[in-house]
């Protein structure tokens, strides 16, 4: 039988943008915990590690929503609207996202639809990639001999075309690091456009992919090298990059990771 709008308001539960992390499920937050193990529905995006996911009640619906470059699960509206769907009728759906919801996580865009459509919502922050990643790899992304300001970018491309909405000009005199989410596939004109604006060649740059799993991997070159590192090894995405001198912390730090020397 159909319920009336006003009859199914009745039920409303809430929905809560959890904060995954970015892989280490040491990393993910109490309350996250909490909620993934009283869920009534998990709707999980495609970069939440198997080891969070393996904290989801077991008695809970889960739902595959993940975005990955050219593999889309579920377009944006039909993620948002199964949300607002779940929410008729179960108490605490979450939306499980990896990293942060409000960083590069369209969590925002999430949260407004949601408080349009009426449906209690909550944030739960969750430590995002760029930090856990490069801290991971050894790369303190402020340090008192070579930055005091960091600056998080996305390189990610437009559907079906890269626009560049990104003033990489003003990016490349902004901070003395900077942390590029997403930014694998135009590394190129990254480079191109952060070196046409003065950056040295020498710059150093690192590129973590997978950051804080058991599988991480590290490249490290220069403005200069680092396509040509890419293009040899093979290196992909999932990956952050990280761009200024702080990068030389690596060789001294990396070997103290979490699981590195166990």
């Amino acid at each position: 039988m159909n319920r009336t709008i006003t009859e199914r308001n009745k039920y409303l539960g809430k929905v809560y943008l959890v904060g995954a992390g970015p892989g280490d499920p040491g990393l993910i937050t109490l309350k996250a915990k909490g909620l993934l193990e009283c869920a009534d529905v998990v709707i999980y995006d495609a970069l939440v590690s198997p080891a969070i996911l393996a904290m989801i009640n077991p008695q809970a619906e889960q739902i595959n929503a993940g975005k990955r470059r050219g593999k889309h699960s579920l377009f944006q509206e039909e993620t948002t609207q199964l949300l607002i769907d779940k929410a008729q009728d179960h108490a605490i759906v979450v939306r499980l996202k990896g990293g942060d919801p409000f960083i590069f996580g369209r969590g925002g865009e999430e949260m407004a639809e949601l408080v349009n459509a009426g449906i209690p919502v909550e944030v739960v922050p969750g430590i995002t990639s760029g930090i856990a990643a490069a801290a991971y790899a050894g790369i303190p992304l402020t340090h008192r001999l070579y930055s005091s300001s960091v600056t998080f970018v996305t390189g990610h491309e437009a559907a079906g075309k890269y626009k560049p909405l990104v003033n990489w000009s003003a990016i490349a005199h902004g901070s003395e690091t900077v942390v590029i989410y997403m930014g694998i596939h135009n590394l190129p004109y990254i480079v191109e456009q952060l070196t046409k604006a003065g950056l040295s060649l020498e710059t150093p740059i690192a590129l973590v992919r997978w950051g804080t799993r058991p599988e991480q991997e590290e490249l490290i070159g220069t403005l200069e090298t680092i396509v040509q590192q890419v293009e040899e090894s093979g290196f992909g995405a999932p990956a952050i990059a990280v761009i200024g001198q702080v990068v030389k912390m690596h060789e001294i730090l990396s070997g103290c990771r979490p699981g590195k020397n166990q």
